[in-house]
Parts: C-alpha cells; structure tokens; sequence
C-alpha cells in the first residue's frame, strides 16, 4: 500500500489527516455559502512556531465573538496544528486552524442550530511579497474603496467577508501596484488584503488605531519598536498623510515585516526602504530566535 505524499502540505478534516490536496468541507458548509467562519494563521520558521500561544488566544475570541465553537481548547488546537506540520516535514510553514458554522438542519435558518466544525492544515511557507519586492519595496496602492465599517462586521475578530478587500486588490492590479490598502468613511488608511500597515514620520512609528484586525505581526512590530526606544503613535492615520511619509512598510504572518516604497505611483523617501524598516526586518527575524516566543517542533 503507497503512503500518503504529505510532502506539499497536510489537512485535519474531521480528525483525519489528509494530504492538502485530497482536503475539502461539504458544499452546504455555511462556512463556504456565507463565509461564515473564523480562522487564523500561525507560521513555523525553521522547525518552531512563531507566537503560537497569541494566535491560539486570539482564534479563541473570535470563535467566540461569532459565536463558533472549535470543539477543541487551546492544547489540542496546537496538538492537531503540530501534527499537520510534523506529516509535512516542513521546516517553514504556513499553518491556518479554522472553525466554520456548519451547517443547520435542512430548512432551517437559525445558526444555532448548526453543528460547527473545526479544520487545519499545514502548507509551504507563503510570502505575501517575492523575493525582489522585499528587497525593493512594494508598490502600494490606496484604494477609494472602504473597509466593511466595524459597527457591520468587527474586523478585531478575523472572517473571511473580504469582498471589499477583493474589489480593492483588483483595482490596485489593474493600476500596476502590487498590493492596496483601504479606507474608512473618514479617509483614513485601515488595512489590505492580509496585513497592517505602518508609516514612519519624524522618526515615529506610526499605525492605524482602530477599523482593521490587530495583527498579532503588527503587535511584534510595536513591541520591537518600543524595544528599540522608536516613538509608537496608534492614532488616525489619514491617506495623504501615509502619501507623504518618510517609510511605509506592512506587518504580516506572511513575510513579517515588508517595505512600501511607492505609494499611488509616487516614490516614498528616496525610493528605497528606510532605515527603521530595515532595522525593524533584522530584528523581526532575530526575535524568531528567542526561545520565549518559539514553541519547537518534534519531527520524530
């Protein structure tokens, strides 16, 4: 009999571990019909998870904030995320818990009555900017298009109701940036497609107070900033103000901290990253070496 090939990555689906490719949740999931579902993604760098205890403690409220139940507390979330890991062998992952509402009894409406479930899955670490773009700078694009306001649906607590962050991607592509970012009803930044965005002014580090998720990488960047005794503002931060900012950079799960160097077509500083962006990137990747965030993994 042929072993499974783990090797691209690996599923939990109802307790069962599956090769990533043979994964999939029934149709009439409202997970899928409604996007009604929660998740989180925890990233393994070279064979230990990164921050996993906050990312745990958040999927947990917002499991709770939509009223989703895992089925499973914080241990064993970790247990079955380290197992996909483990059967993957990979050394550098991108690794998503994920609880949906299931679905209800044929008929109904009441999401109450659904019987939630709970997936994983374990991939290739994912960068959400190539190789070349770290070391240049991404092209930033702020979109007219607003975020879902948080009195509809409250970004604190991650979804998957995206279509705003979808139609403002589109329109940034189709301009030649390569990533965008939104804006509330006021005309301040709030956040893209998978990350939170900073700006630098004066030598303070500047990031948007309220309207988008609260990145646990963006959490990392103002610890390491405060770290390094650079000014934190978590304030309004209005879109001409991040146009005419000295350095722009991203914090995501995919890539840590990522340079901004163009902004709707203008450069920003020289045209490079800054120097506290560069040194916010050393010191992302050195804390993965610190054994106080890391929760090691044992491949045996």
């Amino acid at each position: 009999m042929t072993s499974p090939d783990y090797s691209k990555g690996v599923a939990c689906v109802r307790g069962q571990y599956v090769p990533i490719a043979e994964a999939s949740i029934p149709i009439t999931d409202w997970g899928f019909l409604r996007s009604d579902a929660t998740y989180d993604v925890v990233t393994v760098w070279d064979g230990a998870f990164f921050r996993m205890d906050a990312h745990l403690e958040r999927f947990l409220l917002s499991c709770k904030r939509w009223r989703l139940d895992p089925g499973l507390n914080a241990e064993q979330i970790a247990q079955t995320l380290t197992q996909c890991v483990r059967l993957s062998g990979l050394r550098a992952s991108y690794v998503e818990m994920i609880c949906t509402r299931g679905q209800p009894p044929w008929g109904s409406r009441d999401p109450r009555l659904a019987v939630n479930q709970f997936y994983a899955f374990a991939v290739p670490y994912v960068w959400l900017a190539n190789e070349a773009q770290r070391a240049n700078g991404l092209h930033l694009c702020i979109s007219d298009v607003q975020r879902i306001p948080s009195a509809s649906v409250d970004p604190r607590a991650k979804n998957y109701h995206w279509n705003d962050l979808t139609m403002g991607l589109l329109g940034a592509l189709d301009a030649g940036a390569d990533s965008v970012v939104l804006v509330d009803a006021q005309g301040n930044v709030v956040e893209g497609p998978g990350f939170n965005v900073f700006c630098v002014r004066q030598g303070a580090v500047v990031t948007p107070a309220q309207g988008m998720l609260e990145g646990i990488s963006r959490r990392t960047v103002i610890e390491m900033a405060q770290s390094l005794r650079l000014e934190v503002q978590v304030r309004a931060l209005p879109a001409d103000e991040l146009r005419s900012a000295d350095e722009v950079f991203l914090s995501t799960s995919g890539g840590g901290v990522l340079p901004v160097t163009v902004v709707d077509g203008a450069a920003i500083g020289d045209g490079k990253p800054g120097a506290i962006t560069r040194r916010l990137v050393e010191t992302y990747w050195a804390w993965h070496r610190d054994p106080a965030l890391n929760r090691a993994i044992d491949y045996t």
